[in-house]
């Protein structure tokens, strides 16, 4: 396997090699402060930042008016499009002027109260749109597996920053894949929770099609568990059912369903081959594993980037009621999304009535298969300038279509659907596996996800 150079802010610090669990456990057994865990956590930030330029804000206050919940005194990044106070939201973007907001949104509120220490705010792709987070004055996020690919997004900084240790946890979200998206790249543990299950910011939860949910980016399975649980057990929305203490592998064995091929394209034959890899473990493990056709509707990957275009109209649209702002300095992919939306927005009606009709679809599905299998991307990251925002619309749209095949379908949906690093490429980089359940069946994955963590083993970062 060729070697890489990767960028490790592992060491022997207040934080060490342990994740955001081991971190809680030390602070409650008085070994060292929830203050010389900060400290560490923002040394680290420091030495790898320079190098991933995966960080939006740092925050002035980051362990005044945190709550006493579980996780107090853990340090965490929150993503640059939710509001946390005294922080500017800037989405990616220097298309206005940056002002700190006097509040918390709802997610970061559910953070504070939750009891971590919130030290700052990390990068995106502008507006969330692109799969790989790369602005021409703001500069590319990259992963730290190899600084010369990227590192995914939207969530891209907290992927990238989770990824080489800076940080145990930290928050995204997902409306096309982006916490599953850097989770796949940095080797890391993602899940995307179903629709409405963890508190969001009016911005997401008013939308037409509610295709955002927000969660953490972690390096192990029972850190995702243990942050849904805590979610769960103080914002539990009544319409799902309860996740529960998920600490330990899934007896039961699942009907699972697996793919390579996606809505209008399909995985490269190295991503195709460490899928078929991965069926063939679950079925050692005693699973009942098929390769089928999910039923995705030709429209889907059309109807999809249409109404992402849409939101680009609405966003340009009241930007003007943002200080400073100057649309001359969006990216090329926002612009261009927008003037896709209004050459076609007699089609955007079709298009969303499509979309929210595609969950009794998934729900169909899942009467047949617990799970499904699909790669998280279809081929390994790519190299930085590969879907630089500027180049031509058609070009970039093609290139990200071809990448981000399987995650869109889950956002649709509402379904949970959680990425895990259990492959890499010839080259030594994360290739996460993506695991798909019905509404409201997070436990299943957790489980699976377990079993998986036990079984199979995660890619690691030295110094883990």
């Amino acid at each position: 396997m060729p070697s890489v150079r990767r960028i490790s802010a592992f060491t022997d610090d207040a934080l060490g090699a342990d994740d955001a669990l081991g971190v809680r456990q030390r602070i409650l057994d008085g070994e060292i402060t929830a203050k010389e865990a900060a400290s560490a956590a923002y040394a680290r930030i420091a030495k790898v930042n320079p190098q991933l330029n995966a960080m939006a804000a740092v925050s002035t206050d980051p362990l005044g008016d945190h709550g006493d919940g579980f996780w107090e005194g853990v340090p965490t990044l929150l993503k640059d499009n939710i509001d946390a106070r005294g922080m500017a939201t800037m989405h990616g973007t220097d298309a206005f002027e940056a002002r700190p907001v006097a509040k918390d949104g709802e997610t970061a509120k559910a953070f504070r109260i939750s009891g971590f220490s919130v030290l700052g705010k990390t990068q995106l792709s502008e507006w969330g749109f692109s799969p790989a987070a790369d602005h021409p004055r703001l500069g590319s996020v990259r992963t730290p597996w190899d600084p010369t690919r990227y590192a995914g997004a939207s969530s891209a900084g907290s992927g990238a920053l989770v990824g080489a240790g800076a940080i145990p946890i930290a928050h995204g979200n997902d409306g096309g894949g982006s916490i599953r998206i850097p989770a796949s790249v940095n080797g890391l543990v993602g899940l995307k929770p179903t629709r409405g299950r963890v508190p969001q910011d009016l911005f997401y939860s008013a939308m037409p099609v509610k295709l955002v949910s927000d969660g953490v980016l972690t390096r192990t399975v029972r850190d995702t568990a243990a942050f849904h649980r805590e979610i769960d057990r103080r914002h539990h929305n009544p319409s799902l059912p309860p996740i529960g203490d998920v600490t330990r592998p899934g007896r039961r064995r699942l009907r699972i369903a697996w793919t390579t091929d996606g809505a209008g394209y399909g995985a490269d034959a190295q991503t195709r081959e460490l899928t078929e890899k991965t069926a063939v473990q679950l079925a050692e493990l005693g699973h009942y594993v098929d390769e089928v056709q999910l039923p995705i509707p030709e429209t889907l990957a059309d109807d999809f980037l249409l109404y992402w275009a849409s939101l680009a109209v609405a966003i340009v649209g009241t930007g003007r009621l943002r200080r400073g702002w100057d649309e001359s300095r969006m990216t090329g992919l926002t612009v261009g999304l927008a003037k896709h939306a209004r050459r076609n927005a007699l089609a955007i009606p079709g298009a969303v009535s499509r979309l929210r009709k595609v969950t009794a679809l998934s729900e169909q599905f899942h009467e047949l298969y617990d799970v499904v299998l699909t790669p998280t991307l279809a081929h390994e990251t790519p190299k930085v300038g590969y879907l630089d925002p500027q180049q031509p619309y058609d070009d970039l749209v093609r290139r990200l279509l071809e990448w981000v095949v399987f995650t869109p379908w889950a956002n649709v949906t509402g379904a949970p659907s959680i990425s895990l690093p259990v492959a890499q490429t010839k080259r030594g980089l994360p290739q996460g596996m993506m695991f798909t359940a019905r509404n409201g069946w997070e436990a299943t994955l957790l489980e699976l996800s377990y079993e998986l963590e036990e079984a199979v083993g995660f890619a690691r970062m030295p110094g883990l």
